[in-house]
């Protein structure tokens, strides 16, 4: 996709994936300090949120912290299931674009009357009232969306989470080489072919590991494409859903394991699908070669599947700004 072809232009979506570029750029690992700081005191970080907010800002942290050793406990899980939780002792992130999601703010809330003085919010606006429940508010450089799918502002989201870990872990970041390998990803010719197998399916299936790149792409699929789709996490692909998939199906892995190349293509092979991977490096499968990003490559591995799902949209002759059922705000205050 590019911003030069009226076909893409006009979405809304599309300027704001693209705009992701000039997001990373800018983006200003010290603006988490604050949290980071209070994560190391207390021992114990939960980085809360719903949907698009919680699902790769969070899994993603959690993995670098896991893979780096970071000595801080990290958790994450929906706002609500978090109600139930005991909190006194953790710091707190709480994510919601609108800062009026309803889940978001009942955790937020029931915080501040608990005592708990380390609540830190992650919003896209100013003056709401996560910022009111929180002691502490980073507000998204990247600007509100008009599209209902949220894209700049989760790579901003997951960039501010992944600034915590990495000052807890003692490691920076090359935002700005980051940065052009993303605009790569996005700008990536997409095969008509991929494109025509996605269309013929009746789900769309993303296996990968648990740092919410393909889950956050399974969600995207849904209200970008209006199509069916389905997670597997990390090896979940090799151990039973063959039984319910259909000719025709297609899964993207993103970053296949090598180790697992075999029985990927002995699994997938009987039930007739089609397998395409995002990877920095050719496979057995068909498979759209992204940038090598080394430990950020999650980013590039997710722009590269906004990517194919605009493809799919725009062939559809899909409004991708609008779906006809999901909100902006997905449970609002």
């Amino acid at each position: 996709m590019n911003l030069k072809d009226n076909k893409y232009s006009r979405f809304f979506l599309v300027q704001e994936m693209m705009s992701t570029v000039d997001a990373i750029r800018k983006f200003n690992p010290e603006c988490s300090r604050n949290v980071a700081d209070a994560a190391s005191t207390c021992g114990k970080l939960l980085l809360a949120g719903e949907g698009s907010s919680r699902i790769m800002p969070a899994k993603n942290a959690i993995r670098k912290a896991m893979t780096w050793g970071v000595r801080e406990f990290i958790h994450t899980d929906g706002a609500h299931q978090c109600c139930e939780y005991k909190l006194d002792d953790y710091a707190v992130v709480l994510a919601s674009n609108s800062g009026r999601t309803k889940e978001t703010l009942m955790l937020a809330n029931q915080l501040k009357a608990e005592g708990n003085e380390r609540r830190f919010g992650v919003t896209a606006n100013e003056n709401t009232p996560l910022e009111a429940a929180c002691n502490g508010t980073y507000v998204l450089k990247c600007g509100w969306e008009n599209a209902v799918a949220a894209t700049k502002s989760v790579v901003e989201q997951v960039l501010f989470n992944e600034s915590v870990v990495r000052h807890l872990a003692g490691k920076t970041m090359d935002v700005a080489a980051l940065a052009d390998k993303v605009q790569e990803a996005l700008t990536i010719e997409v095969p008509a072919e991929i494109v025509e197998w996605v269309k013929g399916a009746k789900t769309i299936y993303f296996a990968g590991m648990n740092d919410g790149v393909a889950e956050e792409l399974t969600l995207k699929t849904n209200e970008i494409t209006r199509r069916k789709s389905d997670f597997l996490e990390g090896t979940y692909a090799l151990h039973g859903p063959e039984e319910v998939m259909q000719d025709g199906d297609i899964v993207f892995v993103v970053e296949p394991i090598e180790s697992e190349y075999q029985k990927y293509q002995a699994v997938f092979g009987g039930a007739n699908v089609h397998v395409v991977a995002i990877a920095p490096k050719q496979t057995p499968f068909t498979t759209i070669v992204v940038p090598d990003a080394g430990d950020l490559q999650q980013y590039v591995d997710l722009c590269a599947g906004w990517n194919i799902l605009v493809e799919v949209g725009i062939s559809d002759g899909i409004n991708l700004d609008k779906p006809e059922r999901a909100r902006k705000v997905g449970n609002e205050m």
